[in-house]
Order: structure tokens, then sequence, then C-alpha cells
């Protein structure tokens, strides 16, 4: 039973395309997952409302305009489902910053751009800042590379530039246009192109998050 909440201060990062696809792969596992979209985008019940694939029954739209209510909210999904994944908006703190004070794991997708490099050092204090509101080692916080073009300098040279952020640094998911294909079929990449490296990516990604919710 774990929450996860993935965070980002800058879109176009990849985050939601992350947490569908999670909750898609720990389905799989046997896990019963709820994806709460706080993103006044709701990009995520966009996504679902394309299709009928496993989206469209796992994804909530939550309000988080309060701390108590949306630890309240996950919490509560907690107990019935076992996985809580909360995608949170780029464009407000606030929000991020409560997620993470609900969160057991915090993820913190980051593309090879130098820009995306800046803008996760600003998700990373707030997921430190929720660390230490709470005076526990939990979130835990990992980095994930996403959207890497890997080959080219700037995706081979991403991991090791994460790790100088003293996070450890979770398998990547590379850019592919499967992914955005999936999406406009309303599916994840699993459903919609099961052999797939795409799938392979996300399957070990979600293994790897698997094991430390374990813990």
């Amino acid at each position: 039973m774990a929450i996860i909440a993935v965070l980002g201060r800058k879109g176009g990062i990849g985050k939601s395309t992350i947490a569908g696809n999670l909750a898609a792969e720990f389905a799989a596992m046997g896990r019963e997952v709820v994806v709460l979209d706080a993103d006044p985008q709701h990009s995520l019940v966009a996504w679902a409302s394309l299709g009928q694939g496993l989206l469209s029954s796992s994804v909530e739209k939550v309000k988080a305009d309060s701390a108590a209510a949306l630890e309240a909210r996950a919490r509560k999904a907690e107990k019935t489902t076992g996985i809580v994944i909360i995608d949170t908006p780029p464009g407000m703190p606030e929000t991020a910053y409560l997620a993470a004070l609900a969160a057991d794991l915090v993820l913190l997708p980051c593309g090879p751009s130098p820009l995306d490099l800046l803008s996760l050092k600003d998700a990373l204090g707030l997921a430190l800042k929720a660390r230490a509101a709470r005076r526990s080692k939990k979130p835990r916080i990992r980095f994930v590379p996403s959207r890497v073009p890997l080959n080219t300098n700037l995706g081979r040279n991403l991991g090791a530039s994460l790790e100088k952020m003293g996070k450890k640094v979770l398998p990547p998911i590379g850019q592919r246009i499967v992914i955005a294909e999936a999406v406009a079929e309303g599916l994840t990449v699993m459903e919609y192109a099961p052999n797939s490296v795409a799938h392979a990516e996300f399957a070990e990604l979600a293994r790897a998050v698997e094991k430390i919710v374990e813990k």
C-alpha cells in the first residue's frame, strides 16, 4: 500500500504520461490502482476519456485545495486499492507540495534539456520541504529520466547529471512516438503496443518503483 506523487515544475516532461502508464503496469502486476488527477487541466481525465482502456476506470478528478483534503482522499483510496498515484500540475507549487506531504514516494521526471534540469531543482525543493515538515524519511524521492533521446549526448548524459543532484535515478523512459499514439487512442502503452520498447521501459520503471514502496 503506497501513495506515489509525480511532481514537476515544468510542463512537457512526461509527468502525466508516467503516471498513467505506471498505473497500467501496476495493474498488470495484479495491484489495485487509482490515479488522482490533481492538475486543473486534468490531462489524465482527458486521456482516459478518449478510449475504453484501463485509465477509463482508474482515473479520478480531484481538487487539491488543502493538505488535509488531498491526504484524506489519497488515504481513502489507498485503503481500497493499494496503490494511489497523484498527478500534479506544473504551474501550481502549492498543489505539488500538498501531494508531496501526502506521499510515501515522490517521482520527479526530468527531460534532457538544461531548462528541465533547472526546473527539477524547484520540484526537488518542494519534495524536500514536505519531508522536513513531516520530520520523516518520507516521502522518498527519486528522479526519472523522461522523454530521453537516447541516441544523443544530452540523453546519454542525463542520468549522470541527475545523480550529481544527490538522489537515486530510476530507469529512463525514452522519447518514442508510440507513447503519443497510445494517448491518442485513450490507451496506455501496455494496452496499445505490448511488444514495444516503450512498454518494456515502463514495465522496468514500475518494477523499480515497486521495490521502493514495498520496503
